[in-house]
């Protein structure tokens, strides 16, 4: 009887070596782990060598076999029998639901409700509802905060209405351009929407943005993060809603020699994007490459909310406003605008195209709204309205030792004040505070009789210190971190 080979193969995946050790087979090539390198296990128990995985992967970027296999992405084997794929770029999540035969949902499954119907409009809160709920966190910007909720609400009616194939008359969606100076509370507005509404939404930055082929993000980045958002359900991505913060730094870079690949590069390739068009994201990554599954969303019905200060704008828009100027009576002063705090409501497309924006962009958002500035009235309101006000967290923080803070009128006045010689906005509100409760927050635990710590304009000019009240009744109760055997007095 003839001796067999010195590696005879006793399973499917694995062959007897040398020493009678069992090594790994490719299930492709049936080369061993020795001659071809460790091998990658795929579920149902198969081995892979590295070359077979990597050629596995360009012949499912190849459109023609994508299209003849009918694959969505390249997470969706299942016209391969017992065959999976488990890509190192994916999150380990996404790798385990995966491996349990899950995949991500890119659209109505079998025997599966309309996936619309998770977006019940009746559920959605009415606009003045909206708006009552954001006026609880953001002071002022009334006009803006009334745009957003009526174009909120109207955009999920519009993505139920579009739904239906017997309607005649088909509701185009309206992306919106918020302009307003830093600090006025534009990105704020957008967060506090997104905590308020269970909808997906998400947050992109146009500063890391640029043209394909080029460090930094593709266009389709954003789309990535709605995915993500949307905890990677295709269907309910698509009908969510996208800020893009600082819009105005994707401007056309004036008097330049070299190509613009983070200005009017970036504009053209958000408008397919922004008008509505099939886009290939990849699922679990933020960038495009061999070993990442990609799916598509169709962007008809995302609603795009952009943002951006638009320093200078103020300067096109005067001198717009002034060109007919001239000498003699009547004539209209060159800084008769000077002083206008609502000078970025008086906007035109134009001004946004001598800006830098180009016309196609532009035509893409009909909404386009500024936001007002923030003056001393508005600054006190904010340090002492909204729900989670600046004030309201000390307060409690203080709080927790038995303390009582409080602030005088004319201290918030001057917390104001000092914040306005910043020119940041709100943000110069934390700053002040800060600051001026740093000593407070140090010397206050130190004193288990301090009962009340008044914040007077004296101490925020450095004129004199806060008003601190002892307590008459007994004292606090030791901290966790004291002795318990610490003696009170």
């Amino acid at each position: 009887m003839e001796e067999k080979d010195e590696s005879k193969e006793n399973t499917a995946g694995s062959r007897d070596g040398e020493g009678g050790q069992k090594e790994k087979v490719c299930f492709i090539c049936h080369r061993t782990e020795s001659k071809a390198g460790k091998m990658i296990t795929i579920p149902g128990g198969l081995t892979v060598c590295a070359d077979c995985m990597q050629r596995s992967f360009d012949q499912m970027n190849d459109p023609k076999i994508r299209n003849m296999l009918n694959l969505s992405n390249l997470g969706n084997l299942r016209n391969f029998p017992g065959m999976g794929m488990v890509d190192p770029g994916l999150s380990a999540d996404l790798q385990e639901n995966m491996e349990k035969g899950k995949k991500p949902t890119t659209g109505v499954e079998a025997g599966e409700k309309d996936p619309q119907a998770r977006f019940d409009v009746r559920e959605l809160p009415a606009p003045h509802k909206i708006k009552a709920a954001l006026d609880e966190y953001v002071i002022g910007q009334d006009y803006a905060k009334k745009v957003i909720s009526v174009a909120v609400y109207n955009h999920y009616k519009r993505v139920r209405t579009n739904t239906n194939s017997k309607e005649t008359i088909e509701i185009e969606k309206s992306n919106m351009l918020m302009i307003g100076p830093t600090g006025c509370g534009k990105t704020y507005l957008v967060k506090t929407l997104s905590r308020l509404l269970d909808v997906p939404l998400a947050i992109a930055d146009a500063t890391a943005l640029t043209e394909a082929g080029y460090i930094g993000d593709d266009v389709e980045s954003v789309l990535s993060k709605l995915l993500e958002a949307a905890d990677n359900d295709v269907v309910k991505a698509q009908s969510g809603i996208v800020f893009i913060d600082e819009i105005d730094k994707i401007a056309k870079k004036q008097n330049t020699n070299q190509r613009d690949v983070s200005g009017e590069s970036v504009q053209q390739g958000l408008l397919k994007i922004l008008e509505g068009a099939d886009v290939e994201v990849p699922v679990g990554a933020m960038s495009k490459n061999a070993m990442v599954p990609m799916t598509t969303i169709n962007t008809q019905n995302i609603l795009f909310i952009c943002g951006g200060a638009f320093p200078g704008l103020e300067e096109i828009i005067k001198k717009r406003l002034t060109k007919s100027s001239s000498i003699g009576y009547g004539a209209q002063l060159k800084d008769a605008y000077d002083s206008d705090p609502d000078i970025l409501a008086k906007v035109t497309p134009g001004d946004l195209k001598k800006y830098g924006m180009i016309p196609e962009f532009i035509g893409r958002l009909p909404m386009i709204f500024s936001l007002r500035s923030l003056d001393r009235n508005m600054m006190v309101r904010i340090l002492k309205e909204p729900k989670n006000a600046i004030l309201k967290q000390y307060q409690k923080l203080l709080e927790l030792d038995d303390v009582k803070l409080e602030f005088d009128d004319d201290a918030l006045s001057c917390i104001a004040e000092e914040a306005l010689e910043k020119d940041t906005g709100a943000r110069a509100l934390r700053s002040v505070i800060e600051k001026m409760m740093l000593d407070i927050m140090y010397e206050v635990p130190k004193d288990d009789e301090i009962g009340t710590v008044r914040i007077t304009r004296a101490y925020i000019e450095h004129k004199g210190g806060p008003v601190i009240t002892l307590r008459q009744s007994q004292p606090r109760l030791p901290r966790a971190d004291e002795h318990a055997g610490h003696s009170q007095s």
